[in-house]
């Protein structure tokens, strides 16, 4: 029976694919134009930079799920390593990350149906109104249960696969066609008032960058959140995860490469959300793209609105978070939590004007709290030094200390170089002033939601 058991789950390379399934989405999709705008012809190095994270990252969560593989990733990892306190902590704001990768998604499907049907897709009303209808879309979605989920799941992964491979074939054919190279174009582009239009590279846009570009790259930290469900989830996990991340590289860069042989400025100026689709003149062709990047998008925001709100409820489940959160209607729906999801996953993108260059990055660096928490969690780990039980696992001094120190280091140093100002601020005539929307917006997510729910919660327990 066992073997049986054993047989059933995932093995190496199905771990592979459900990691590039996981970790393509929408960013590929969304990330191009904010990052050749910013870092210019040194798009491709800054994929490259994000690949690298990503990867050192992935191999340090696959670290941790050696030593912990109950389901629930960095919340397991951060409850076995510290305590309930801070398994509390990172439940919420692993929470709170997940749902403004829901607001993200949802900015992108909204943006895009607007601009295929040829509405404006910048009018702060349009958007508000499609965000209405496609929330009110999802909750119906929901009620039919799991096994509509993943078809719309698969639907999705058919979807994003064909738009990409489209991107590089047909920007391969333009190329050989054309035998013409764009790439440096970007160097001459000015500005209405005479300006480079691509500003000076500095230390502080690289980071900046490689924030935007690292989002198409997130995805990887859930992977091993059902490591239950694997083969030898400590030995294929440190293989599988890397591995899918390199390939995933390989069609990233080599997607952004296409596009800035072809038609590099078109990607800076255009106004479309899925911006690389600006490269082609065909409008068939843009559409078609178009159309699978959004049923990628739509297909990840129906995932994403089964899965977080059920973060939540799992809490609630292991009694660290009001109990009132795990109760179900008739119809076997999480109305509570989802309610709350929903309510983030509107608010946040609302609160940044729905700037999809603010909330992608944004998206990106509210998951740093748990890529400092979880490397520094797995050296605890490896010292034997963790506050509940862990498995009995091979040590390796790379993996367990190394990777995790250097994650940790380059995590805090994107912290430090991060144009807080300029993130949470907004340019006007007279300079620029503080965006109250979005401040409070990361004060509910990384205060005032935690503190409320642990209220609430030692309320319930007296």
């Amino acid at each position: 029976m066992n073997m049986q058991n054993k047989t059933d789950k995932l093995g190496f390379w199905s771990i592979v694919l459900l990691a590039i399934n996981s970790i393509i989405g929408s960013g590929i999709f969304l990330t191009p134009g904010s990052v050749v705008a910013m870092a210019g012809t040194k798009a491709p190095l800054v994929y490259l930079i994000a690949a690298i994270f990503a990867a050192m990252l992935a191999l340090t969560f696959a670290a941790a799920a050696k030593y912990v593989t109950k389901s629930g990733a960095a919340y397991s990892y951060a409850k076995a390593a510290y305590g309930e306190n801070m398994g509390f902590y990172m439940g919420v704001v692993r929470f709170f990350s997940a749902s403004v990768a829901w607001g993200v998604m949802g900015v992108g499907v909204i943006k895009s149906t607007l601009s295929i049907f040829g509405a404006d897709s910048t009018s702060f009303k349009n958007i508000t109104w499609g965000f209405v209808v496609l929330m009110a879309i999802i909750l119906l979605i929901n009620f039919f249960g799991q096994r509509f989920l993943t078809w719309v799941s698969n639907l999705a992964t058919i979807g994003k696969l064909l738009a990409l491979g489209l991107i590089i074939v047909a920007g391969v054919i333009v190329f050989l066609k054309t035998g013409v190279n764009h790439f440096h174009d970007l160097d001459t582009l000015k500005a209405a008032n005479g300006q480079p239009l691509i500003p000076k590279l500095t230390t502080s846009g690289l980071v900046m960058a490689v924030i935007a570009a690292f989002y198409a790259f997130t995805g990887f930290e859930s992977v091993a959140s059902g490591s239950e469900d694997m083969k030898d989830p400590q030995k294929n996990l440190p293989r599988a995860i890397p591995l899918a991340i390199m390939v995933i590289a390989l069609v990233y860069i080599g997607t952004i490469l296409v596009a800035m042989a072809i038609n590099p400025a078109a990607i800076v100026k255009t106004k479309q959300v899925v911006a690389i689709t600006a490269i082609f003149q065909a409008r068939w062709l843009r559409i078609l793209i178009e159309l699978g990047a959004l049923i990628s998008m739509f297909g990840i925001n129906v995932a994403a609105s089964f899965h977080t709100p059920r973060v939540l409820e799992a809490m609630a489940k292991e009694h660290q978070a009001p109990q009132w959160l795990a109760k179900r209607t008739r119809h076997d729906f999480p109305v509570y939590p989802f309610m709350i999801t929903l309510a983030l996953a509107i608010f946040i993108p609302m609160a940044f004007q729905y700037n999809m260059t603010a909330i992608i990055v944004l998206s990106a660096m509210v998951r740093f709290f748990e890529f400092i928490v979880i490397p520094l969690g797995v050296i605890r780990f490896y010292r034997g030094v963790n506050v509940e039980p862990v498995l009995t696992a091979e040590r390796n001094w790379l993996t367990d200390v190394l990777l995790p120190v250097l994650s940790v280091a380059f995590t805090i140093f994107l912290l430090f170089k991060f144009d807080w100002v300029g993130e949470f601020g907004i340019s006007t005539a007279q300079g620029i002033v503080p965006n109250w929307f979005a401040i409070i917006g990361m004060a509910i997510g990384f205060v005032i939601l935690p503190a409320g729910l642990f209220m609430m919660l030692r309320h319930e327990k007296s």
